[in-house]
């Protein structure tokens, strides 16, 4: 079978450091261009993975060259030009989080998916750990019960990526760490809970550390620091999220705060057991036999990383081979979640979501 071509749109550190390696380590597809608006960031990516034809302007690239899949890893904003620019074009598509920087974007990227008849998917990696696969095939036997409410976060101390450049300029991100982060982890938690449907967001914002001078998380290593950029984003998200069914989801997202440590972390509590994930430590909260019990589940290590998992199974949807574990339509009821969030966060009230249909 002849392998799927692929041009990469967006050649920087995500791309470098987590899409590169899955789409190599993939025997189905063959990288055949890369295109970057900074064409060192496009050559160097080139020279790495031996690809013969660099670009600067995307359109460029979808004109002369001869692809099956994008695979897009530009800053937010331009998200979903690129995506519809490749559907339009017949093309599969596998884009980085968040899906769009607005609702009404995502809701675009889904219709020209759906008028294409092609896969768009875009990075759920943390649905790909095997501490997620394990607890997802747990709930849904049944040994959780009802799960009816949960809290999750990812909190850091000193992770704030790339100070005054392109994550920390609002109209180029669309905002702080509640979309930076929280994309990862609401997914995750709603997925867990068996997807009901986001009724009522209530939100807090703040920006507290735009100065910080210290780093300390490896995180903070994404994007390009520029001296006297902007900073108008949040650095510190919570919020509170109510379902059709009666559960809740608390969250909290923080680039910088005064915290002990770095911490990513989900909690959910069933009617038969509840679960605890603090990194990559996960523990079910259980009653056996009238005891109290904390079970803690061992994994042993795997090769293939998240975002390897993510893009192969992307690639196996291409094939017709896998039915896809997210779709464009989660995607836009994801960015309502955030977009709502931060209505609240800026109004001081509950914002209805069946009000923004």
């Amino acid at each position: 079978m002849n392998k799927l071509r692929v041009g990469i749109i967006g050649a920087g550190k995500i791309f470098a450091g987590s899409h590169a390696p899955a789409w190599v380590s993939s025997p189905h597809v063959e990288i055949v261009a890369i295109c970057d608006t900074h064409l060192p960031n496009g050559e160097e990516q080139a020279n790495k993975l031996s690809v013969s034809r660099v670009y600067r302007d995307y359109k460029d690239m979808l004109e002369q060259e001869t692809l099956d899949v994008v695979g897009v890893s530009t800053p937010n904003i331009y998200h979903s030009e690129v995506s519809i620019a490749a559907l339009e074009r017949g093309l599969h598509v596998f884009c980085e989080k968040p899906d769009a920087v607005s609702p009404e974007e995502a809701q675009k990227m889904a219709d020209a998916a759906k008028r294409s008849g092609k896969v768009l998917m875009v990075m759920r990696n943390n649905r790909f750990t095997p501490q997620a696969k394990f607890l997802k095939r747990y709930i849904e036997s049944g040994a959780m019960g009802e799960i009816y409410t949960g809290r999750t976060g990812w909190i850091r101390r000193r992770g704030i990526p790339g100070r005054g450049g392109w994550f920390t300029t609002k109209a180029m991100s669309g905002g702080g760490p509640l979309i930076d982060l929280g994309v990862h982890m609401i997914d995750v938690a709603i997925w867990m809970m068996g997807n009901p449907r986001p009724i009522a967001v209530s939100g807090s914002a703040y920006t507290k550390f735009a100065d910080a001078k210290v780093q300390i998380s490896a995180d903070s290593r994404f994007g390009t620091t520029q001296e006297g950029g902007i900073f108008d984003v949040e650095d510190l998200a919570t919020g509170f999220i109510r379902f059709d069914n009666g559960a809740s989801l608390q969250i909290e997202f923080s680039w910088a705060s005064n915290v002990e440590d770095d911490l990513k972390f989900m909690e959910l509590r069933g009617t038969k057991a509840g679960c605890s994930l603090k990194n990559s430590d996960l523990k079910l909260i259980t009653e056996i036999e009238g005891v109290l019990c904390d079970l803690s589940p061992r994994f042993g290590g795997s090769e293939i990383r998240p975002h390897a998992s993510n893009i192969h199974h992307f690639i196996a949807c291409v094939l017709g081979e896998e039915e896809p574990i997210n779709t464009p339509e989660s995607g836009v009821d994801m960015i309502r979640i955030l977009k709502a969030i931060y209505e609240s966060a800026e109004s001081g009230r509950e914002v209805r979501l069946d009000e923004h249909q």
